[in-house]
């Protein structure tokens, strides 16, 4: 039993909330991300977790191949009630010592997005110091850990946006550079401001912007897709990936190894990226601001 100090949102969040995520169960607390303190532990568990500040990996059930997910697998905060609370219950093998340097709201932003992140960045994309790197629709939690943790293991990293101001800060975390993703022709106009073509794309829009992504990037080059929250891609451009001998990646959550090796960064001193905290009791108008694209980063809950 975990004593919530803070919790985060995530577009899943807002998916289940207007009944559009797949196996809703109703009544259920909202919630994959949470920093807290230990208060209680089952018969069985170690009893030194008590009273240890720490942070939740949200997958549960992964399974034994690291390479795909078990079909038991879930995420906190539906089907299991999640971190919108003062207190949650969950498995102790999904504890994890809070990194030190970050306060219970740095701690709250990061599971779900940075797993997401470090799995496609690292576990999946591989990708090497002085790589260019690509990250669509910056703004979202886990685009914007994609661009901090990419940067932080010494890549190059452009961005897209359709907001020129979330372009900007952007460029204030790190980014080498970035278009506008709203204006035809982008694809030219990163590769000119670029002077060349990104080793890797990470991309979470899906729909149009997938072609874009398989257009932009290099020959011999990896896409990594973690989502699609503008749709499916109504005619997939097969012979990009055929022709320019590409790497095609899928990408969800992460295993227990790639959550511990994640946490290792903030030990290291990566910080992730806040948009805004708010209390618990604002959840609603947190909600609102993440359904409206409005964030930069993580919104986090005080618990």
């Amino acid at each position: 039993m975990v004593r919530l100090r803070a919790a985060a949102l995530n577009r899943r969040d807002i998916y289940i909330r207007l009944g559009l995520y797949a196996g809703i169960k109703l009544p259920i607390v909202l919630g994959s991300d949470g920093a807290g303190e230990v208060v209680d532990v089952g018969d069985g568990v170690d009893r030194s977790w008590t009273g240890r500040a720490v942070i939740i990996d949200p997958s549960f059930n992964w399974g034994p191949d690291a390479r795909a997910q078990s079909p038991a697998f879930n995420i906190l905060g539906m089907p299991v009630d999640g971190t919108y609370a003062e207190y949650v219950r969950v498995p102790a093998e999904n504890l994890h010592p809070k990194p030190a340097p970050l306060s219970w709201e740095e701690a709250a932003a990061v599971p779900l997005a940075s797993v997401t992140a470090y799995r496609a960045v690292v576990t999946r994309a591989q990708v090497q110091p002085g790589e260019a790197v690509l990250v669509t629709g910056i703004g979202g939690g886990v685009a914007t850990t994609v661009l901090v943790m990419a940067k932080h293991l010494g890549a190059t990293v452009y961005v897209t946006s359709g907001d020129d101001a979330k372009i900007a800060t952007a460029r204030s975390l790190g980014a080498a550079g970035g278009v506008n993703h709203r204006n035809d022709g982008w694809v030219k106009t990163l590769i000119s401001q670029m002077g060349g073509r990104p080793d890797v794309v990470i991309d979470g829009a899906g729909g149009a912007t997938f072609n874009n992504a398989l257009d932009v990037v290099k020959a011999g080059g990896r896409v990594v897709s973690y989502g699609a929250t503008t749709g499916a891609t109504d005619k997939l451009e097969v012979r990009r990936i055929y022709w320019k001998q590409l790497t095609v990646l899928g990408s969800t959550m992460g295993t227990s190894t790639d959550f511990r090796e994640m946490t290792r960064l903030y030990d290291g001193g990566l910080r992730p990226v806040i948009d805004r905290v708010l209390p618990l009791d604002e959840a609603a108008s947190a909600h609102a601001r993440m359904e409206a694209s409005a964030q930069l980063g993580k919104i986090v809950l005080t618990c």
